[in-house]
């Protein structure tokens, strides 16, 4: 198993524990390289992400821990950017400057096209189940539509490295609707936006985070065949917010990306992104 992970949070948004004690969890646990990713100002204030007053501050304290820890592990300075709109997302001039080492594609929050407002479309069930009443007028296929657009808008447009957990609209949607991810146009709408993701050449996420409490990774299990048909590089990622799960399931990631005849995965080394063999032994 590849011992590295590109998707965690700290303090600076809504991760439980200075960015220094994840480091030292990753080193603890013989990881050879860890990036730090905190979720990207917005353009409003929310209690998850980073604030842009603290931008500065976030990559000062990245920055003295990569010094620090220099000789012990390969540290990346990294930020998961949400996907707004044409005007707000990885893509533009704000992020593009920011001196990062990566740059991860999200999509959290989805704009009903007509009203203009905002859904989250992660956090607690509840809230979804109220905000899609409210926003999307208890509308579950126009919310999942709306949200594989952005997706896709966001891919189109690039400047990123990676797609973090690319079908989390899952998560919440199966919660309302069991047989979403059975349905014809659901899995037609997730093979259109793996397959633009394949066409421009992204890699993707295996996020394991959700799996302990919710028996989910991101993309789902039953689509790894589809990384596979379509050549989609990968990595496996924790995205831990608590430092004692910065490799929470990541072995049985790669025991079912090797099930389906996934044989590498990609890693950071020196600053570059490079394919390595997923250990088979």
């Amino acid at each position: 198993m590849d011992l590295c992970t590109y998707h965690s949070h700290c303090n600076f948004c809504d991760g439980k524990a200075p960015a220094e004690d994840f480091v030292r969890a990753a080193i603890e646990a013989g990881f050879h390289s860890y990036g730090i990713s905190s979720h990207s100002p917005l353009p409003f204030e929310t209690r998850w992400s980073l604030s842009k007053g603290n931008v500065e501050a976030y990559l000062m304290e990245l920055k003295r821990l990569q010094e620090k820890y220099a000789g012990q592990i390969e540290l990346y300075v990294g930020m998961e950017i949400d996907y707004l709109n044409d005007d707000w997302g990885p893509a533009v001039e704000y992020f593009q400057r920011m001196p990062l080492d990566y740059r991860i594609g999200s999509v959290h929050l989805v704009t009903e096209e007509q009203t203009g407002e905002i859904m989250d479309m992660d956090g607690k069930f509840e809230d979804f189940r109220e905000n899609l009443r409210m926003v999307f007028r208890d509308d579950l296929k126009y919310l999942v539509e709306a949200y594989f657009k952005a997706s896709s808008r966001m891919v189109e447009l690039g400047g990123f490295d990676f797609v973090a957990h690319l079908d989390k609209i899952s998560m919440n949607g199966s919660l309302m609707d069991s047989t979403l991810t059975k349905q014809e146009w659901y899995n037609r709408l997730l093979w259109d936006y793996m397959s633009l993701i394949a066409e421009r050449g992204v890699m993707v996420e295996v996020n394991t985070k959700a799996y302990t409490k919710k028996g989910m990774m991101f993309p789902n299990v039953k689509y790894f065949k589809w990384l596979k048909e379509l050549n989609i590089p990968v990595m496996v990622n924790s995205d831990a917010h608590l430092p004692q799960l910065v490799n929470d399931n990541r072995a049985l990631a790669f025991e079912w990306l090797r099930e389906v005849g996934i044989k590498s995965t990609m890693r950071l080394h020196q600053g570059a992104w490079v394919e390595v063999p997923i250990d088979n032994k």
